[in-house]
């Protein structure tokens, strides 16, 4: 498996959730957002698919299969949603069911990074 192409994957999968995050959360954020959907789809949407783009390339290159890619994009929101979410919304991430989601999307991520395949 060539990590290094995992990495910069994996950075542009955290690029593109932040940027979902920011499209789909804006709204709760800044009530400048609330009513711009389209607007917001352009500003963020765009940029958005670009990073999942990149992030798949580069992760099926490292991975050679495309459901590495997929489990470890999903993996990744777990990263920046917390975060994110707790910043600029001040909601905890710290409750027994979010916190056992977090472990298990760790657990997907080293499934698919560490188990080989063929």
């Amino acid at each position: 498996m060539d990590y290094q192409k995992l990495l910069i994957g994996s950075m542009f999968f955290l690029m593109g959730q932040i940027g979902a995050w920011f499209g789909t959360n804006s709204q709760l954020v800044w009530k400048w957002w609330a009513d711009k959907p389209i607007f917001a789809a352009i500003v963020f949407g765009i940029p958005t698919t670009i990073f999942i783009w990149y992030g798949t390339k580069y992760t099926y290159e490292a991975m050679g299969e495309l459901w590495g890619p997929r489990f470890l994009g999903f993996g990744m929101s777990y990263v920046s949603f917390p975060i994110l979410t707790w910043w600029l919304l001040g909601e905890s991430m710290f409750t027994a069911k979010t916190m056992t989601c977090v472990f298990l999307s760790c657990i997907i991520i080293l499934v698919q990074v560490m188990w080989k395949t063929s």
